[in-house]
């Protein structure tokens, strides 16, 4: 499986969570169980530390975030599933040191192509750019 198709898996795994309100570690525990045999255990590892990344630290990515957005917004102003892709990105842009930013950037415009609306896909370059410029200018 491609770290593409991953990211999507992740992003429908954090999209239901939050959708749902389920208990997360219960349903992380069955989820895991459907990724089990086909799947090459560096993918299987890979969408466990991107879905319980985002998960753990999502107060802290929000914030990171919400510091990218216009004006006056918030993130719960924002589409559920922009939310999960600029939560996911900003994870692993913030925790996956071996991916090249312009790598998990284009990802995430990627991902609102086809999960998201037509806006989307430039909303999300704009903040993950602007996020990216101030991280490298640290």
């Amino acid at each position: 499986m491609s770290r593409r198709k991953v990211r999507e898996k992740a992003l429908q795994a954090l999209y239901q969570l939050q959708l749902n309100k389920q208990d997360k570690e219960e349903w992380l525990r069955r989820e895991d169980r459907k990724l089990a045999d086909p799947i090459d255990p560096r993918d299987r590892e890979f969408f466990g530390r991107l879905v319980q990344g985002v998960i753990q630290n999502q107060e802290q990515l929000d914030q990171q975030i919400e510091g990218y957005l216009k004006k006056d917004w918030t993130l719960s102003r924002l589409s559920l599933v922009d939310q999960m892709i600029l939560r996911l990105s900003v994870y692993e842009l913030l925790h996956e040191p071996d991916i090249p930013n312009r790598v998990s950037l284009n990802e995430a415009v990627e991902l609102a192509k086809t999960f998201s609306g037509d806006e989307s896909p430039k909303f999300i370059n704009g903040v993950l750019a602007s996020f990216l410029r101030d991280r490298q200018g640290e």
